[in-house]
C-alpha cells in the first residue's frame, strides 16, 4: 500500500509462523510459499524479510521472490546476523563457509564471528544473494539491527563505516538498540555522522523503560528515504531472554498510536523522498491489520 506522498507501508514479514497459524491475512486455499508472496504483494507494494537475518538465501529463492512480485515492488532485507555482530548457529552458513568454522565450533548452536577475513567472505556471500532483487530494481535497503551491547564509541562508529564497506554499493539502514546512541549527548552527533555517510538512520518504535535498555521514538531523515519500524509495546516481554521471538513482538497498535505515526510519517515526508513504514508486530494477524489501517489514515 503506498500513499500518494510518498510513504509506503508494509510489515516486515509475510510468513511468519504465528500468522500462518492465525488465518488471518491469508484466504483458505492461500498455503503455498508461491501463493502466499503474491497475494502479499497484491495488498502492499513493499516488505522486510526477516529469514535473511537467520540465514543467507539461496539465489533460487531470490529469483523466485522477483519472480512472484510486480515490477514497483520492493523488499528490504535484514542483514545476516554474523555481519551485525549478533551469535548464529554455523549449520545456517552455506558448506563453503561452514568449512571456514573451526571444527570445535561446528556443533555449537551459537557462535560469534571477529575474524575481518571471514566476516568478508560472509559479506560476499550475501550481498551476491541478493543480485537478482538488485537486477530487478527490487532492492530497497539493507537493515542492520545491532545489538543492545553495540552502544556509542568510535569504535562503534569505524565499526559502522567498516560494515558500509562489506555492503559495497548497497544502501544500509541502520537501527541502535542501545539508548546511548540517542541520548541528548549524542543523537546530533550521530544523526550528523549518518547524513555525512549516506546512511538511512532507523526511526525505531518499541517499549519504554526509561532506562538504556531500550531507544526513544526519535523520528528522524539523514538520506532521502525515511526508515520506520514500528515493533509494538509489549513492555512485558520485550526484555525476556527466552521468550519466543513472537511473543517480544505480541502487540496491536490502538487508532491513537497509529494516528500518531501517521502525523510523524507526514513530517518526515516533507523531507525524505520517500517514508517506509514497517510493522515488526509480527504476531499472529496484528502487523497485517495495523498495516492496511495505517494505509487508510496516511
Amino acid at each position: 500500500m503506498a500513499a500518494a506522498s510518498g510513504i509506503r507501508i508494509g510489515t516486515c514479514s509475510w510468513a511468519e509462523k504465528s500468522l500462518l497459524a492465525s488465518g488471518e491475512f491469508y484466504p483458505k486455499g492461500v498455503t503455498s510459499a508461491d501463493e502466499r508472496l503474491r497475494y502479499y504483494a497484491a495488498n502492499f507494494d513493499t516488505v522486510e524479510v526477516d529469514s535473511t537475518y537467520y540465514a543467507i538465501p539461496a539465489l533460487q529463492i531470490t529469483t523466485l521472490w522477483t519472480e512472484r512480485t510486480p515490477p514497483d515492488f520492493t523488499f528490504h532485507i535484514k542483514v545476516y546476523g554474523a555481519l551485525t555482530g549478533h551469535g548464529i548457529d554455523p549449520r545456517t552458513l552455506p558448506k563453503p563457509l561452514r568449512e571456514l568454522v573451526p571444527p570445535a565450533d561446528r556443533s555449537r548452536l551459537s557462535i560469534r564471528i571477529t575474524d575481518p577475513a571471514f566476516l568478508h567472505a560472509i559479506a560476499d556471500a550475501f550481498t551476491a544473494s541478493l543480485a537478482p532483487l538488485r537486477d530487478a530494481g527490487k532492492l530497497g535497503l539493507l537493515v542492520f539491527q545491532y545489538p543492545p551491547w553495540f552502544w556509542y564509541k568510535t569504535a562503534s562508529l569505524e565499526q559502522i563505516l567498516i560494515d558500509q564497506e562489506l555492503m559495497g554499493n548497497l544502501p544500509l539502514a541502520i537501527e541502535f538498540r542501545h539508548g546511548s546512541w540517542l541520548s541528548e549527548q549524542h543523537r546530533g552527533q550521530v544523526l550528523a555522522f549518518l547524513q555525512q555517510h549516506r546512511i538511512c538512520y532507523v526511526t525505531a518504535d518499541e517499549p519504554q523503560y526509561g532506562t538504556q535498555a531500550t531507544i526513544p521514538f526519535l523520528p528522524a531523515v539523514t538520506t532521502d528515504t525515511a526508515y520506520v519500524r514500528l515493533h509494538g509495546r509489549n513492555g512485558e516481554n520485550w526484555l525476556k531472554k527466552w521468550v519466543e521471538s513472537s511473543a517480544r513482538y505480541d502487540y496491536l497498535y490502538n487508532r491513537e498510536e497509529l494516528n500518531s505515526f501517521a502525523r510523524a510519517a507526514r513530517e518526515l515526508s516533507a523531507t525524505a523522498r520517500l517514508v517506509y513504514l514497517m510493522f515488526n508486530n509480527c504476531r499472529a494477524g496484528h502487523a497485517m491489520r495495523n498495516a492496511r489501517e495505517m494505509a487508510r489514515l496516511v
